[in-house]
C-alpha cells in the first residue's frame, strides 16, 4: 500500500515537472526566437492595431488640453475603449506566443499595406511562424503629436476604419479563439467609428 502511494506520488511529480518544463522552454522560445502560433494575418492584426491603440491613448490625452467639445467626447470614449482593449490583446497574443506590443510598421500606414507587410514576412502561414521585430522611432508616433484639434475627429474616424476592417478581417481567421475575440468587440469598435462620421459601407483603407 505505502508503495502504491509512493508511485502514485513520483508520477504526480514527474507530470508537474514535465508541464513546468515545457511551459519554461515555451515561454524562452518566445523570449528569444519571437515564434508565433498565429498565420500572417493575425500577426498583421495585432501589430497594426497593437499601434494603433498606443498612438490612440496618446492623442485621446491630447486633445482633452486643446480640443472642442466634440473632440473631447470622442476622445474620452476612445480612450476607456482602448484601456479596455489594450490588456485583453495583450493576453491573447501572449496565448498565441506573439511577442505583444510588436514594434514595426507605423499605425498610420493603411490596413491593406500592413496585411501585404506582414503577411509577407510571416510566410509562409503555418501555426508555427517565425518573425523578427523592427524598432518604432520617435519621430513616427510625434507625425500627428500637434495635428489641428479640427483634424482630430476626421483622423479617428480613419484610424478606427483601419480597427474595424483588421477585427473584421480576424472574425474569419481560421483560429477561432482569436474569431471570436474579435467579434466580440467588432461591435463597439462599428459604434465608436459610426460617432466618428463614418459610414456602414465606407471601408477605403488610410
Amino acid at each position: 500500500m505505502k508503495f502504491n502511494t509512493l508511485f502514485v506520488a513520483a508520477v504526480c511529480a514527474s507530470t508537474l515537472l514535465n508541464s513546468c518544463a515545457q511551459k519554461t522552454a515555451e515561454e524562452r522560445q518566445l523570449k528569444y526566437t519571437h515564434t508565433s502560433l498565429v498565420d500572417g494575418d493575425a500577426y498583421a492584426f495585432f501589430q497594426i492595431v497593437g499601434e494603433h491603440v498606443a498612438t490612440g491613448l496618446v492623442h485621446a490625452d491630447q486633445i482633452q488640453n486643446d480640443g472642442d467639445v466634440k473632440a473631447k467626447e470622442l476622445g474620452a470614449k476612445l480612450k476607456d475603449f482602448y484601456t479596455q482593449l489594450d490588456p485583453e490583446l495583450d493576453s491573447i497574443a501572449t496565448a498565441f506566443h506573439v511577442d505583444y506590443p510588436i514594434k514595426g510598421v507605423a499605425a498610420t500606414h493603411s490596413s491593406d499595406e500592413g496585411v501585404t507587410a506582414h503577411a509577407a514576412a510571416a510566410a509562409p502561414s503555418t501555426p508555427d511562424t517565425t518573425v523578427h521585430s523592427a524598432t518604432v522611432t520617435v519621430e513616427q508616433e510625434a507625425q500627428h503629436a500637434h495635428e489641428p484639434v479640427s483634424d482630430y475627429v476626421s483622423h479617428t474616424q480613419h484610424e478606427l476604419a483601419t480597427l474595424k476592417t483588421q477585427f473584421e478581417r480576424l472574425t474569419r481567421n481560421t483560429n477561432k479563439d482569436l474569431q471570436k475575440f474579435a467579434k466580440k468587440h467588432l461591435a463597439a469598435i462599428s459604434d465608436l467609428y459610426a460617432q466618428a462620421g463614418g459610414k456602414e459601407d465606407a471601408h477605403a483603407h488610410h
